[in-house]
């Protein structure tokens, strides 16, 4: 069996709009996606302020652009991640771009890169504003990778033999970060005119290619923005979808997983 072309990715971070604790989690996640095999953050590290950013930066191989404020107020740090990034899309050494930042600025970047060719893949906070995310391919929100990291660090906690004491209650917001919560109807309406778009005529669609379009759709779906590890346990949530398992006869090797509207 071919094993898929692996990604080549060129990470630019902006250090200006990216959160430092956070840098580790973010190079595992782009990981998933592809290859990093450019990696640069961009920033004046003549600040003071962004000392704290060189121990991650060395952990994770990451190399500092030294970028100076010429004017205050005006952020040159931008130019010099744009510069770059079209120099390194005609060096013809990459087939993707990562952008790590939530400032609207780098819209029209994601835009031209991708009319180039390119995959691109944006992770920023929450606050990112739409213009941005709805450029990239792919964008991916650092909260939410946070809080999958955090959660899987947790071990169950062993109970004391003698008299164990009763649990307090849990309140709502610690509860919804770590049981799935139920998707919003406006995100299942979404999912079911997906599934209509690309189901063949017997109602079945391919949830591979389902997952795509969706992607195309909303750039920023995120199966964990609901407390669900896969797309697979996203589905299942829904009562309103039917998931069925059928052999992978081409590769003959796994399962492929289908999905349909279920019938009323």
């Amino acid at each position: 069996m071919e094993l898929r072309e692996e990604m080549r990715l060129a990470v630019l971070i902006d250090a200006d709009n990216a959160p430092r604790s956070q840098l580790k989690s973010i190079m595992e996640e782009i990981a998933v996606h592809g290859t990093p095999t450019i990696k640069r953050i961009y920033g004046d590290w003549t600040v003071p302020g962004m000392n704290g950013w060189k121990d991650p930066l060395l952990k994770n191989a990451i190399t500092p652009i030294q970028q100076y404020g010429y004017t205050t107020g005006k952020n040159s740090t931008d130019s010099a991640m744009i510069i770059d990034a079209m120099d390194i899309l005609y060096s013809g050494r990459v087939n993707g771009f990562c952008i790590v930042s939530s400032d609207s600025d780098f819209t029209r970047l994601a835009t031209r890169l991708r009319e180039a060719g390119m995959k691109v893949i944006g992770l920023g906070e929450k606050k990112t504003p739409a213009p941005f995310i709805v450029a990239c391919d792919k964008f991916i929100y650092i909260e939410i990778i946070g809080d999958a990291k955090k959660h899987a660090k947790k071990k169950p906690q062993k109970r004391p033999k003698a008299e164990p004491a009763a649990e307090p209650p849990q309140s709502p917001a610690a509860a919804a970060e770590t049981e799935p919560v139920k998707p919003p109807r406006d995100v299942i309406d979404l999912f079911a005119a997906t599934i209509e778009d690309v189901a063949g005529e017997d109602g079945w669609a391919y949830l591979g290619e389902v997952g795509t379009l969706l992607l195309k759709k909303q750039p920023a779906f995120d199966a964990r923005s609901f407390g669900f590890k896969k797309l697979t346990l996203f589905v299942e949530a829904i009562e309103d979808i039917d998931m069925e398992y059928r052999p992978n006869i081409i590769a003959n090797n796994g399962q492929l997983i289908y999905v349909r509207l279920r019938q009323s």
